[in-house]
Order: C-alpha cells, then structure tokens, then sequence
C-alpha cells in the first residue's frame, strides 16, 4: 500500500485497523446495495411481485438511512460511537438473515428497512469518527475512508456477474454480503474510538444545534417530513404542520439562524446528490444497449467507473497536496459537467471513455463537500457533518429523483413528436396520453397501459427513442454541476479575500498524525 494511505501511529489515537474498520462499513453498505439491486427481478418472479412493491423495497434502501443518521448525530456524543456501530452491526447481520429466510414481500421490505437503517448508524459513526482522528487533514481521509463505496460496488459487482453467470442460488448470493460486515465487526469490536473533536474542545452541545441553526433544521426537517409524508401518506397540510412545530421550538430554544456557508453548502448537496446518485440509477441502463454491441453485459460499466473511483480515491493526498479543497470541489464539478455533455452524444467503445471522464468528476465531490463542513464548522461536531449527508440522500429521493424524471418524460415527449413528423406516424398522439403533475408542474407521460398492448414494432419504436432521450437528458442535467462549479468559484474568490481557504482547528483538538 502506498505512503499516501497508510496511518501512522500517534499515542492519542486509536489503532489504524479503527480506520480500516470504518471503511470497510462502506464495502458492506454497497454489497447491500448491488446484491438486491442484481436480485430485485429475481424476487419480482419468485415472490409475485409488482413493479410496484419493488420500487417500494427500492425505496426503503434510502430514506431510513437520512432519518436514522440524523437522529443518531443528536445522540451520538451521549451513547457513544461504540453502540451505535453495534446497532449498525446487529441490522445488517438482522437484515441478510431476514432476507435469506424470506418468504414474501414484507420480509423482503423489513429486511431491506434494517440494512438502510444499519448503514445510517455507522455513518453517523465513521465520519465524525475520521475527521475527529485527522482534524487537520479532513479532506484527505474523508476522501479515503469513502472509497470503500466504490470499492464495494466493484467487487460486490464482480461477484454478482460471476454467481448470475454460473446460476448461484440467491440465497447464497445474499450470504457474500455477511463478509464485509464480520470484517468490519472484528476490526471495530476491540478498537478504542477517539473523544469527537467538537466534545474534547469544549463545546457545549446547545452550540453545536446553533452551528446549524433554525435554516439548517428547516431544510432537513422539511426533507425528513415531506419523505414521511409519501411514505405514510398523510399529505402536505400534516407535512407543512410537522416543519412548522419543529422549526418553531428550534427557534425558541437556540434563537440562532445558523452559519449561512453552512447553510448554502447544504443545499449545493441536493444537486450534487441529484448528479451523483441520481444519475448512477439510469446511466447504466443507458449504456447497456452500447455495451451489448461491445459484447458486455452492462453492469460493467458500473464496475468500471467504480474501480476508477475507488483508485483515485485511495490518492487522494496526492491531490490534496497540490489543491485545495474548493479548488478539487471546483475541478470536479466541471469535469462532471463537460462528462455528462460528451455522454449525451457518445456511441460505441467512445461512451466507456466519456463514462471514465464522468467518473473521475464525481470521484471527491462527496468526500471534499464532508470534508469542507468538517473543516469550517468542527463546533457543529457529528450533526453538522452526518446533517450533509443526510440532506443529499434525501434531497436526491424528493427532489432529485423528480427533477431527472421530469427530464427525461419532457425528451420523450418531445422526441417522438419529432419522430412522428420525420417518418409520418401518430405514435405520440397514441401512446403519451397521460399527464401528471409534479413539483415542477404538469407533464407528458408514456401510457403504460397502452404499452401493453403495443406491438414488436411499435415498443422499438419506442424503446429507441427512450434511449436517445436519456442521452440527451444527461446534456440537460449537466446544468447542475455547471451551477456547482460556479458556486465553488464564487466561495473561492471569497476566501481569498480573506486571506486563503484555512481549516477552522478547535483548541484542544489533537495533532494531525502526519
């Protein structure tokens, strides 16, 4: 392993294999994560379910983890990081069980729900927990310690490819995830966990929820209780009355607005997320029928960028030391946008190129934007850096995810009117007959049910002009790290009118361990 990743020993920190530990919780995460995504259909079949019911155990795969990271990061400092990553531990474990001895949709659900919630315990647990270890080289290690996400994703991919080929029993496939995660068990189960930064300056606790503030608890409020709202169905009046009472205490009891840097970079996260995850979930489907003419299967495509990541990564003290953290978050956003624009347009082997460009863009977005809050606002300890996160999962489910829907129903729409007046056919009149309103207002749908009926010609048809629009749909979304870009230059030339981008280091943090 090269100089750049390895920890050195310091004798207030806890031993490296804490660190491993923490990242080793993110491979688990992503086994999780693409081991159901490869055996959703699988399910669909098995256990007779709608596309429906499986767009619900989809679901449940993210918003637990927003409400439990959340509500862990008000504790943490109480209970302790060691029970929580316990907690964490006994979900995943509860969940693959569950999963493997499941004998309908409901155990399925519960069993996706414990994992999501598992995975919001730990990195409640394993972000404060790096940045606390390395206060003064947060970028760096936050940057390293989420590599084990892609790592995970390139492996658990592999794996996946393989066992599909050579037709594993799924249960079995289920059981590879219990590897990462009696790793991760056995390498935290002895570790010492370090005093959070925020805890052993002094700060009392009222002043960490004021780092955030009435803003700060608006925005996250309103994401948790819209997201309750879809779920449980109760509606926007019981949604708008939920923000309401909770903002309206947190004011009366801090009477702080919140830090407004800290605020803005919480909302830059909801496109950054929308860009990032958001995208991932059809870019693969995109390239699949490239990669078929190739003669791969699609999901190496997903395996590809995240070797890529994960690599780069890993280096990221080689990138640290040349740039600085708005400077990388700068980079990187424009390099995702100029990605996003040459995929619009790219065909053949050429979309692998333009999927690596795309990669290495989105590669230190999430680790330099944990990094940066960590590194300005160390007073807002666990809930200021887990808050980030949570605002992105949450914001890519009820705003994002919309946001690209509606980008890629509005090419469709348009497309196919074009299709019809270039080859004299009435397929937009027969088949877009539904429209649906959104956040973003009314729209053109698909008709699914007319679908059904369809005939070969027509769903190729079809299907073709669904594939040019999402191609075209990535030029659309390219806008989102284009804005980025310019929000990371404008905070640039505000600092250096300060005197320089400079971590904020609480007194009585401890020394870097370089």
């Amino acid at each position: 392993m090269n100089a750049t990743i390895q920890i050195t020993q310091h004798p207030e920190a806890p031993s490296k294999k804490l660190f491993w530990g923490c990242f080793v919780v993110l491979v688990a995460s992503a086994f999780g994560f693409v081991f159901r995504s490869y055996l959703m259909h699988e399910w669909g079949i098995r256990f007779d379910l709608s596309k429906t019911q499986q767009g619900q155990i989809f679901g449940v795969s993210f918003w637990p983890f927003a409400l439990s990271i959340v509500l862990f990061s008000l504790v943490i400092d109480q209970i302790g990081y060691k029970k929580s990553m316990i907690f964490a531990f006994i979900c995943h474990a509860a969940s693959v069980l569950l999963t493997i001895f499941a004998d309908g949709y409901w155990m399925l659900y519960f069993g996706t729900f414990l994992f999501a919630l598992g995975n919001g315990a730990a990195e409640a647990v394993i972000n404060p927990v790096v940045a606390s270890m390395y206060p003064r080289e947060k970028t760096k290690w936050l940057n390293i310690l989420h590599a084990g996400w892609p790592m995970g994703i390139a492996i658990a991919g592999l794996f996946g490819i393989t066992l599909l080929h050579f037709e594993v029993d799924w249960r079995i496939m289920m059981l590879f995830i219990l590897l990462p995660t009696i790793a991760y068990g056995a390498l935290i189960f002895n570790a010492h966990f370090p005093v959070n930064e925020r805890v052993k300056a002094g700060v009392k606790y009222v002043d960490m929820l004021r780092e955030v503030g009435v803003l700060g608890f608006l925005i996250i409020t309103s994401l948790c209780a819209f997201e309750l709202g879809n779920l449980l169905g109760w509606g926007t009046p019981v949604s708008i009355l939920v923000i309401v009472a909770v903002v309206a205490f947190v004011a009366f009891y801090l009477k702080a607005l919140g830090r407004p840097l800290f605020v803005l970079l919480l909302l830059v996260m909801v496109p950054l997320a929308t860009m990032e995850l958001g995208t991932d979930s059809w870019i693969t489907d995109l390239m699949t029928p490239e990669m078929q003419k190739l003669g791969f299967q699609g999901g190496w495509v997903l395996v590809f960028t995240a070797i890529i990541m994960t690599v780069l990564r890993l280096y990221t003290g080689v990138v640290t030391k040349r740039i600085s953290p708005l400077g990388i978050l700068a980079f990187s956003a424009l390099i995702s946008a100029i990605g996003l624009q040459w995929l619009s347009f790219s065909a053949g082997a050429t979309i692998l190129l333009a999927a690596g460009f795309y990669a290495l863009g989105k590669t230190y977005l999430w680790g330099t934007m944990l990094g940066v809050v960590s590194e300005q606002f160390p007073r807002g300890g666990a809930l200021a850096l887990n808050i980030t996160s949570a605002v992105g999962q949450l914001g890519v489910g009820i705003i994002g995810a919309v946001f690209l829907g509606a980008v890629q129903d509005s090419e469709i729409d348009s497309k196919l009117q074009v299709y019809d007046l270039e080859h004299h056919t009435t397929y937009h009149g027969e088949y877009v007959t539904e429209v649906k309103r959104s956040i973003f207002g009314e729209y053109n749908a698909l008709n699914q049910d007319k679908l059904l009926l369809a005939d070969a010609e027509t769903l190729g048809v079809i299907a073709g002009v669904e594939n040019e629009a999402k191609k075209s749909a990535l030029s659309t979304v390219s806008i989102l790290p284009m804005g980025m870009f310019l929000f990371f230059l404008g905070l640039i030339l505000y600092f250096r009118a300060k005197g320089g981008y400079k971590p904020v280091v609480l007194e009585g943090a401890p020394e870097s361990l370089h």
